[in-house]
């Protein structure tokens, strides 16, 4: 995973409460905060989740296993959201994901892997 640096202005109460978060010794930086808040936004919220994970898939920044996996839907349910999007499908899938992709689909069939 690469990570990049960028600049966040809060409005005025939430930069005081994201100082405060971080003044109390829970968070290391303010980066190890923001990553919490998306991960909490994430879980709490289902429709983001979904709406991002369409995003990065359409980008091409994940594969479709990966962004199904992050929607938290299975790969039926993720390419018919990506169809009610209007989202082609791509294959950047590696072979070794590919086969993954399969083995999880047997076993979610109940079938021997």
């Amino acid at each position: 995973m690469s990570v990049s640096a960028m600049s966040l202005h809060l409005p005025g109460l939430l930069q005081e409460q994201m100082i405060a978060a971080r003044e109390t010794g829970l968070y290391a930086s303010e980066a190890d905060l923001v990553a919490d808040a998306i991960g909490t936004l994430m879980a709490a919220r289902p429709d983001v989740r979904l709406a991002t994970a369409c995003r990065l898939y359409e980008r091409g920044t994940i594969s479709l296993g990966k962004a199904a996996e992050l929607a938290k839907l299975d790969l039926v349910s993720f390419k018919r959201a990506l169809a009610e999007r209007n989202i082609a499908r791509t294959a950047p899938e590696s072979l070794a994901e590919t086969f993954e992709m399969a083995q999880a689909s047997l076993r979610a069939a109940g079938r021997p892997v």
